[in-house]
């Protein structure tokens, strides 16, 4: 007995000095560490040139910092220590926080410096103020091969344990905020890359359908179509034509849909969907939307002539991120649209400010100058931007688009820009998607929120709960004075929100236990929408008023990402949604 107590005395002892000495050299690492990671700081948030150059300047001091950090973290005192109960896996955390951002800066950076100075050198625009394709086609394998690396550390970094000490977790946090970041921007720029030479037509002309959507009357997958403008790609040669109505387009009948389309959005109202030109964003998924928008251009007269490359989806928000990159737009009123008040002008003040009949053409036109000016004057620093702002719209929904080239289609796909209902399970979401019933531009009124709690954890299946919320922000005076073309055609329901809401579980998942909180015990049904199970119910929300749905989600076993909501874009940036503090905690999602 004495001999057991002398040993675990001897152990305590030999683990105290492990842990004195890691903690010493732990101030060393995290200097290093520090040093390192701010030298990438404002990289990993703007790619331009100056950064560029400043990280090619810095990059061999950055490898020394991150090979000194690795060689302490991995010394024999960090070894010993990594074997004490619970603060050893904090102790191994660092290991591998310092392994693979040494191995990112000797390998991935590296390699992408090398595209990025590659295109820095090159000249990215045409003469004819389209784009030159040729040095984004001969990056392509480059940048393919470095994002690919990059992409392999950085979900290398995110798989490390959860760290226990405050102290860790924070340079955890800390490392895994800067090279998500960079992450983010690289693929999005690789995305960018594989799609745009196949969309700019390298070898044949292609011609796509601009949709203009106004989000103040929503519809499941953006807005009612106010105008459509014809983009023709030839060899990165850019032409948008003139923008026509949506009333040039009634004539030519209706957009083709399936039978649960049908049933759902007409049939049931209370508002009945047409199906014409301007509900064809009614579907979620852009891939109906493009096949209904098809349909219709082929008996029009310019579309006989000119078959359909495919279909690009615009609302006022997308709009403004352009602005933003372009330069102010000066409308021939003299309004100076900025990339801070374009959607707010487009969803709201133009039917304040224009005839009900002029309103889609001045989207329409704004529209078509500022796609046009997308790809004038082209440099590294203006493609990066344009490459995040269609990454990050595309996600929330503001921007989507489809191709019928099968092959260009899948590098759309995998780019993120083809909104689609859910079905990933790796990668769960929840789909919310809005239709308005009552004939309107009440939409820039309706605020939407969500919160997201993970509640269980679990082999099987991680379970989320989700509230949404729907806010009416109009106030009854407003509902009064306002133009009947804002708060509604039909007089009782002027100023107020009529929501059709479809709910969509995550792939490989549920939904349970939904409700309106408050509500009817059945103001939310089950139903089926093309071979789909999703809920659906219709909402009256009054000004100044709100309504909170309130459902647990279950994620597929194979998820690797926390849940998030699909849903039908908002009239500005960003999503709504919060992410609680989860109630059960392991690395797993």
């Amino acid at each position: 007995m004495i001999g057991v107590i002398a040993l675990l005395t001897i152990v305590l002892i030999f683990s105290g000095i492990a842990g004195f000495n890691v903690y010493r050299q732990s101030k060393e690492v995290q200097a290093h560490e520090s040093r390192a990671l701010s030298m990438i700081s404002d990289f990993s948030t703007k790619i331009d040139d100056a950064n560029v150059q400043k990280v090619k300047d810095q990059l061999p001091q950055i490898q020394q910092e991150t090979s000194q950090a690795s060689a302490i973290a991995n010394g024999a005192w960090w070894n010993i220590a990594n074997k004490i109960p619970y603060f050893g896996s904090d102790v191994s955390t660092v290991q591998g926080m310092t392994n693979v951002i040494d191995d990112l800066m000797h390998q991935s950076v590296p390699q992408f410096m090398d595209v990025v100075t590659n295109l820095q050198h090159a000249n990215l625009s045409s003469t004819d103020d389209g784009i030159n394709l040729r040095p984004i086609i001969d990056c392509q394998q480059g940048m393919q091969k470095a994002n690919e690396s990059l992409q392999h550390q950085v979900d290398a970094y995110n798989a490390l344990p959860q760290p226990n000490i405050d102290i860790v977790r924070s340079a955890y946090a800390q490392g895994s905020d800067k090279l998500n970041a960079l992450a983010t921007r690289v693929d999005a720029l690789s995305s960018t890359f594989r799609m745009l030479p196949g969309f700019l037509s390298n070898g044949q002309t292609r011609t796509y359908a601009v949709m203009s959507m106004t989000t103040s009357e929503m519809r499941s997958s953006g807005g009612l179509i106010g105008s459509v403008g014809e983009l023709t790609a030839d060899n990165g040669s850019v032409h948008v034509g003139e923008f026509k109505a949506n009333k040039d387009y009634l004539p030519y009948g209706i957009g083709d849909h399936s039978a649960d389309m049908a049933r759902v959005f007409s049939d049931e109202g209370p508002l009945h969907m047409s199906f014409d030109i301007r509900d064809t964003a009614v579907f979620p998924d852009t891939e109906r939307a493009a096949l209904a928008m098809q349909s219709i251009w082929n008996r029009t007269p310019w579309g006989q002539q000119k078959p359909l490359s495919g279909v690009i989806m615009v609302d006022p928000v997308f709009v403004q991120e352009m602005v933003a990159i372009n330069g102010p737009v000066t409308l021939a009123d003299g309004t100076v649209l900025t990339g801070d008040n374009t959607a707010e002008y487009f969803l709201n003040t133009v039917y304040k400010k224009y005839e009900v009949s002029q309103t889609g053409a001045v989207f329409g036109e704004t529209t078509g100058n500022v796609i046009s000016d997308m790809f004038k004057n082209l440099n590294l620093g203006k493609l990066v931007k344009i490459s995040e702002a269609m990454g990050t719209m595309a996600r929330e929904r503001h921007f989507t688009m489809f191709s019928f080239d099968e092959n260009l289609e899948k590098e759309i796909q995998s780019a993120g820009f083809t909104g689609e209902t859910p079905n990933d399970p790796q990668h769960p979401s929840v789909g919310i998607y809005l239709t308005e019933q009552n004939p309107s531009k009440m939409g820039w009124h309706i605020k939407r929120t969500a919160t997201i709690e993970k509640t269980r954890c679990d082999n099987s299946g991680n379970t989320y709960h989700v509230e949404y919320t729907i806010i009416n922000t109009m106030t009854e005076q407003q509902a009064k004075e306002l133009t009947w073309y804002i708060t509604g055609v039909d007089a009782p329901n002027r100023g107020k929100g009529i929501e059709k809401i479809l709910f969509y579980p995550p792939a490989g998942g549920r939904i349970d236990n939904i409700s309106q909180l408050n509500g009817a015990v059945d103001a939310v049904q089950k139903t089926t929408m093309d071979g789909k199970e999703v809920y659906k119910t219709v909402v009256e929300v009054l000004p100044e008023q709100s309504v909170t749905y309130s459902f647990d989600v279950t994620v597929s076993p194979q998820a690797q990402s926390t849940l998030t909501v699909d849903q039908t874009p908002l009239g500005w940036k960003g999503t709504g949604i919060t992410v609680k503090e989860p109630k059960c905690s392991t690395k797993s999602n």
